[in-house]
């Protein structure tokens, strides 16, 4: 065995993959999956299991697939087909050629269950839903048999042939596997194989009316692929014995495996295919790729990078059971991700007016600034300084509290990267009271960069030049539920937990003119907009007339604040 330290940092998964493959159990190479169903978009969860199954692939020199689960037409479409393949590959996940649809195996699933039928594992059942549950028992008692169990193979096999060919309509007839109806484990309980769904499918259209479930449909994809290890979440433990029994059944030789790694939550982050899908149908988001969805193409528009989630599920490792982890991770990821890559800007918020008397009119200087100081390789700008400035209103305080460090009457700050300057007069509104400009006077000598050493201020502060700066509307994102617990909640009610401050729109924010010139060739950017955050451009609202830009993340943890 090779030496013990170069297994300090595996987890679970790892070592039983490891030590299962010291006794060579399969006659192929390592190969995963991640089989989703093309009802919905992928979230971050789904980033979780996507992982899990490329690495685990990868580290053994093997193979991995995206299989798309498209056996229910009712609820399948291309559009979503479309969107995980661009997701995972966004990713960094690409399965290359390796793309596969369960619809492609419709012939082997129907040769699968002629199969068990013949060798009396399966037949068909003429129960409804509602009688099967009825005989299906409790987890203390045990079910009764259908009263169709015992039909001979020949008349099983003609109703199913007739069940393929359109005779009965839905829900009349299923194809149930023959197991034991007082198993213990209720997934063994002569489980539906079959069922069948009058309705077109998005590949194949009207050629079949009869589609498997997923625990009948998902061993024989993996056995038909090759696959070594069905890795997939903990919820569907208690299927594996199910698993195991279609492909025993069939005799499939060295059959994959079925694993289970714990399911990724996020603290205040609602996952639910049915509550986001509700919530995209009824216009309560806008689209699914809403910044407050989690779903990655939600994560993707407001600006999260492929690399910074990646490195959030390499940091989570492996989990067991079903774990939550605290969403200030994958903040935080992000943040370790843009921190030396962004260019930090002025960018004004809430604009307050400063007019420096002293300076002459018609006069632009052009200063140079850092692009990131934790970077220098980015190098520097140059921005635009003129007369009349815009600061940040709350960077001005007339009757300071302890501890402000800002500008206030008769104090001095200096602005980033250009000079000092002295609040002279503060001018009001008659009317309300309100400051709406201020009065200041600069220093020539405290130019930045100019290795002035004498007097000291406590402050430094930003500003963009009245003349120059650019407009653009920015939103500001916080949780997007009152509440995160819905289990207990009628769908009717969904629309009312929504935190009607989800989303805060401020209008006619004031950027140095450098973000509009970077914008207009690359709607991709990323920047840190000095003291509000990192900030990414909307591309999908964004246009030739008007800049539109979402905040990623604040600058520290605030998800518990306000916007």
């Amino acid at each position: 065995m090779s030496n013990e330290k170069e297994y300090v940092n595996e987890h679970f998964l790892d070592r039983l993959i490891r030590e299962e493959l010291e006794y060579s159990p399969f006659d192929r190479e390592m190969c995963t999956r991640f089989p989703p169903e093309p009802n919905g978009y992928l979230h971050i969860g789904s980033a979780y299991a996507i992982h899990t199954n490329y690495t685990m692939a990868h580290k053994y020199g093997g193979s991995f697939h995206l299989r798309f689960d498209d056996t229910n037409p009712l609820k399948e479409d291309l559009e979503y087909v479309n969107a995980i393949i661009g997701d995972i590959k966004w990713l960094g996940y690409d399965p290359g050629e390796h793309i596969y649809y369960g619809s492609d195996y419709s012939e082997t699933f129907y040769n699968a269950a002629v199969t068990l039928i013949k060798r009396g594992k399966a037949y068909v059942c003429d129960l409804t839903a509602e009688e099967m549950v009825s005989y299906r028992g409790t987890l203390t008692e045990p079910g009764r048999n259908s009263p169709y169990r015992d039909r001979t193979a020949e008349d099983d096999l003609d109703l199913l042939a007739r069940m393929r060919n359109g005779e009965f309509p839905n829900g009349s007839k299923t194809v149930r596997a023959r197991i034991d109806m007082s198993s213990p484990n209720m997934n063994l309980r002569d489980p539906v194989l079959y069922r069948i769904i009058h309705a077109e499918h998005y590949r194949t259209g009207n050629e079949w009316c009869i589609y498997p479930m997923y625990d009948f449909a998902h061993p024989i994809q993996d056995a038909i692929e090759g696959i070594t290890y069905s890795l997939c979440s903990i919820e569907f433990k208690d299927h594996r014995p199910l698993y195991e029994w279609v492909l025993n059944e069939l005799g499939i030789a060295s059959p994959p495996r079925q694993r289970e790694f714990g399911r990724l939550n996020l603290t205040g982050v609602v996952t639910s295919k049915r509550f986001l899908r509700t919530l995209v149908r009824d216009g309560h988001v806008d689209g699914w790729d809403d910044p407050r969805l989690p779903t990655l193409q939600g994560l993707r528009r407001r600006g999260f990078t492929p690399s910074s989630i990646r490195s959030f599920v390499e940091a989570i490792g492996g989990i067991r059971t079903e774990s939550t982890i605290d969403i200030s991770l994958l903040d935080h990821c992000l943040r370790q991700d843009l921190k030396e890559t962004t260019v930090s800007v002025m960018a004004v918020m809430h604009p307050l007016k400063v007019v420096i008397t002293n300076y002459p009119e018609d006069t632009t200087e052009m200063l140079p600034i850092e692009n990131n100081s934790d970077n220098k390789a980015l190098g520097s700008r140059e921005v635009p300084w003129s007369r009349t400035l815009y600061i940040e209103r709350d960077d001005f305080m007339e009757i300071p509290v302890p501890g402000f460090h800002r500008l206030i009457p008769g104090g001095e700050v200096r602005l980033k990267g250009a000079y000092f300057i002295r609040c002279e007069e503060v001018i009001k509104d008659p009317d309300t009271g309100e400051v709406i400009e201020l009065h200041c006077t600069y220093d020539p000598i405290t130019k930045s960069g100019t290795g002035f050493t004498g007097r000291k201020v406590k402050g430094t502060i930003h500003w963009v030049s009245a003349d120059h700066a650019k407009k653009a509307d920015v939103h500001l994102y916080d949780k997007l539920l009152l509440e995160q617990d819905i289990s207990k909640r009628d769908s009717g009610e969904w629309a009312q937990l929504i935190n009607p401050e989800s989303k805060v729109i401020v209008s006619d924010m004031l950027i140095e003119p450098y973000v509009a010139a970077a914008v207009r060739t690359d709607k991709e950017l990323r920047f840190q907009f000095m003291r509000h955050g990192y900030f990414c451009v909307d591309a999908k609202l964004t246009n030739d007339e008007r800049m539109t830009f979402n905040r990623i993340v604040p600058l520290k943890d605030s998800w518990n604040r306000k916007g």
